[in-house]
């Protein structure tokens, strides 16, 4: 059984062709695509939100269908953005079951342990998937992903159930986004920026969004505080987030960021991160800028 929160051991990868993609800025009109009317093809910036559907639907891709509710999903996301984001939070070869007694695509949580689905139940499933999908936009659609609940009921993989089909996502459309912008992997950053009141929300690039702070995967980090992602894809998000200069939250101050902070530094999977950072900062629902809300110290 491989446990979701091993120390990360693993040596960043040296970079091949395989794991960085060489290209070039795409020009204004090939970037925005096709509209999804003209019954050619979706733009690529949406249709990368679109492009797992079927495991919402509890189906692998060789059950996936083209449209769902007259929506075309499930399509192949180029510059291979999707096997890329898929080597961050699960292992390379062959797959095995790693719960036992867990052969379901709904994601079991690492904050409480037990199925997203009965902690957080939806009544209609398709239904609120299909809100979110339809959306034509690409940064409307970005912005409806990061604060939808219905993609993180599910794993990437019943083989790897803590695994998040929301972050998984998330994590396919940034990288895509910068490797549209003729970015390599070994040129991107995490980078953190706190809310301060302002969401902070980069189309594509923040994979996470919180009360408190927002993370983003980005080749220009500014001067935020940032740390490279590595080499090549591989589940080592202990490693970059130990590699932060600072984080988002006082772990000087309150027992439950320093609790936070000593999980993100032993998950390695990426999708397993995030969504954790995302469950445990619903659970506690506090502001890492004024210190508010429930736990406090005694967390």
């Amino acid at each position: 059984m491989t446990d979701p929160n091993e120390s990360s051991g693993e040596s960043l990868q040296p970079p091949t062709e395989s794991i960085r993609p060489s290209v070039s800025k795409i020009d204004s009109k090939q970037a925005a695509g096709e509209s999804e009317d003209d019954g050619s093809c979706v733009n690529p910036m949406v249709a990368v939100y679109r492009h797992d559907v079927h495991k919402a639907r509890m189906r692998g891709h060789e059950h996936a269908e083209e449209t769902f509710r007259g929506v075309r999903v499930n399509e192949s996301v180029p510059f291979g953005a999707d096997r890329d984001a898929a080597l961050l939070s699960r292992p390379r070869g062959e797959p095995e079951q790693t719960v036992d007694a867990h052969e379901s695509w709904f994601r079991v949580s690492l904050l409480t342990g037990q199925v997203a689905s009965s902690v957080e139940p939806v009544s209609d499933i398709g239904g609120s998937l299909f809100k979110v999908v339809r959306i034509k936009d690409p940064a409307a659609l970005h912005a409806a992903w990061l604060h939808a609940t219905v993609p993180s009921l599910f794993s990437e993989s019943p083989y790897y159930p803590y695994t998040s089909l929301k972050y998984h996502t998330l994590l396919v459309a940034a990288l895509l986004d910068n490797y549209r912008a003729g970015v390599s992997f070994d040129e991107l950053f995490l980078a953190v920026t706190p809310s301060d009141g302002d969401p902070a929300v980069v189309p594509h690039r923040t994979v996470v969004s919180t009360s408190g702070f927002a993370l983003h995967v980005t080749s220009e980090p500014g001067d935020r505080p940032a740390a490279r992602l590595g080499s090549g894809p591989a589940r080592l998000f202990a490693d970059v987030w130990a590699r932060l200069p600072e984080v988002p939250f006082d772990v000087d101050g309150e027992r439950r960021w320093r609790v936070l902070d000593a999980q993100l530094r032993r998950v390695r999977s990426w999708s397993v991160a995030l969504q954790f950072i995302e469950e445990y900062s619903a659970a506690l629902a506090p502001s890492p800028l004024d210190g508010a809300g429930p736990g406090g110290d005694g967390v």
